[in-house]
């Protein structure tokens, strides 16, 4: 699945019929030409995530997704990808026979975006892509977890999981590790990488002892 913009996508519409949510889905993805200035300086609901846990848009690579993808192969239930971004994650995994397939998306562009990436591929409708804040949806049902996150997010992020997910939870994590957990599987190489969690292994594992540095700081 390579990675797609609203101006790669616009000469393969030309023979389908779009009707008004078709129209409305091509604007909204054309939209994202002003999406860095929009969303770092205008945007309201961006405004309000404290800087920190603010992850910047980078879409998921072909290998990235495949990578995941492997990953997960043979697990039951549905996916959901925090911090969906255009969404390839979430499409990917309903092609591959997960159900639901779900994405949390805090920027309203890039929810528009996947949503007629969906329309395009024939699948709106079958997956969902929810305009919601990550650190405000209940995971206690999610069986599949994928994040492409900052490291600044990770630790965080780690005690969000371990609060939330079933014991049979898996967490498959692309580009960068979480820094504090023991990992299940890796798969890809460089940039590419992604790596798998079990939560029940985490929960399991003894503490860390804390680093000089930490008890310093």
């Amino acid at each position: 699945m390579d990675p797609d913009s609203p101006e790669e996508a616009l000469p393969g519409l030309s023979d389908r019929p779009l009707g008004g949510w078709g129209l409305l889905q091509v604007a909204a993805g054309s939209g994202l030409a002003v999406y860095a200035v929009w969303a770092g300086i205008l945007m309201p609901g961006f405004r309000r995530v404290p800087l920190r846990l603010q992850v910047p848009y980078l879409p998921a690579s072909r290998a990235q997704v495949a990578n995941v993808m492997s990953l997960l192969k043979g697990r039951p239930g549905g996916l959901t990808d925090l911090g969906s971004g255009d969404g390839r994650i979430v499409l990917e995994a309903y092609r591959q026979g997960f159900r639901p397939a779900v994405g949390y998306e805090l920027n309203p562009w890039l929810v528009r975006l996947a949503r007629f990436h969906a329309w395009r591929a024939g699948h709106y409708g079958k997956v969902s892509y929810l305009r919601e804040d990550l650190w405000k949806v209940n995971l206690e049902q999610c069986k599949n977890i994928s994040v492409f996150l900052a490291p600044s997010v990770l630790p965080l992020l780690q005690k969000k999981l371990l609060l939330e997910l079933p014991t049979d939870a898996m967490v498959v994590a692309g580009r960068y590790p979480f820094p504090d957990w023991t990992v299940y599987r890796v798969e890809g190489e460089g940039v590419d990488r992604a790596w798998a969690y079990l939560i029940q292994a985490q929960r399991q594992a003894p503490p860390k002892e804390p680093t000089t540095e930490s008890c310093i700081s």
